[in-house]
């Protein structure tokens, strides 16, 4: 399966890009696992172009975790041109475009899945952002703004002819957010219209669903987002069902809390322990969903304060659940 002149295996996935979650760290851990692909946290265009620091820290990308694209968001066609470049300087592989953010802080400014409602604005960012770089562009969008107005089949068309490397649809319209179901039937109907690489998005959490969104919709490759929170060794589940259909156990309790501790470690390598700390509880709360006393656990976890905490936690989590 080819973006552009990205050579990826489709018997991988990629890593959704999830605002405040998949950063560096995150995207790493998961390429350890075997995620074959991943796009960075949502960039403000306008804050890239005025050199928002923050805006640019997003961007950092490691040799450890490509091919890695980034993602940019915005509604001003120029502006995310010039973004683009901006994002070049950090040595992307490819240039994503978000079209399917359901955020209201997002959507109301009219960015992210807003622009599903403006087809002609939207066509007009992605030529100019597919003028201003010469590596692969793609796009993330969703089945349309509601119910009544879906137009993926319209978008992915748009996307084609205006020199889209490949389109990621995640099967949900934007006022359903991340509510049930799924809609895999117009993932098929995107990929019956185009040419380009279709990815599909949306509730794949191990091996099984991944294989039904490729053989039920027909699409070339598929991303994880939610399915991955404190569960990167989802990829290593999907890509060993892809390959011969295996079905790997979820990890014993010690391999999970190794994981988590690995995992804010990094963080805080790369954030510094003040921010990374705090970022620490979301994860860690993750990580810890589903084992016996998750509940008094996770009070533990919101008052965290040290690296030293955490780890004195995950070694009790290990103990108290030696046997699962």
């Amino acid at each position: 399966m080819k973006i552009g002149n990205i050579e990826l295996d489709p018997r991988t996935a990629a890593l959704a890009p999830m605002a405040g979650v998949a950063d560096r760290a995150f995207r790493e851990i998961c390429h350890d696992y075997g995620a074959g692909y991943v796009v960075s946290e949502m960039v403000s265009s306008k804050g890239l172009t005025m050199c928002d620091r923050k805006s640019k820290s997003l961007l950092l990308l490691s040799e450890k975790e490509r091919p890695a694209a980034a993602q940019i968001f915005g509604s001003d066609p120029k502006i995310m041109a010039e973004s683009a470049l901006e994002c070049m300087k950090f040595s992307p592989d490819a240039i994503d475009i978000n079209m399917g953010c359901p955020a209201p802080k997002i959507a109301g400014n009219g960015g992210g899945s807003a622009l599903l409602k403006d087809p002609e604005l939207a066509s007009k960012i992605m030529a100019e952002v597919r003028r201003a770089v010469d590596i692969p562009v793609t796009v993330k969008i969703r089945l349309g703004w509601d119910s009544e107005s879906i137009n993926c089949v319209e978008m992915a068309k748009r996307a084609e002819a205006a020199g889209m490397d490949a389109i990621t649809v995640h099967g949900r319209t934007r006022m359903q957010m991340y509510a049930p179901p799924v809609d895999r039937s117009m993932i098929a109907e995107v990929k019956k219209a185009v040419s380009i690489p279709v990815i599909g998005n949306g509730d794949i959490t191990d091996g099984i669903t991944a294989a039904q969104m490729l053989e039920q919709t027909g699409c070339d490759y598929v991303m994880v987002g939610r399915g991955a929170l404190g569960r990167p060794w989802v990829f290593s589940q999907i890509s060993a069902y892809l390959h011969d259909e295996r079905v790997l156990p979820e990890p014993p309790v010690s391999e999970r809390m190794r994981v988590m501790v690995k995992h804010i470690k990094l963080i805080c390598e790369y954030k510094g322990e003040r921010v990374g700390i705090k970022e620490a509880r979301k994860h860690a709360a993750w990580y810890i969903k589903g084992i016996k006393g998750a509940a008094a656990y996770r009070q533990q976890v919101g008052t965290l304060e040290s690296i030293e905490q955490l780890e004195e936690l995950a070694y009790k989590i290990m103990i108290e659940n030696m046997n699962t």
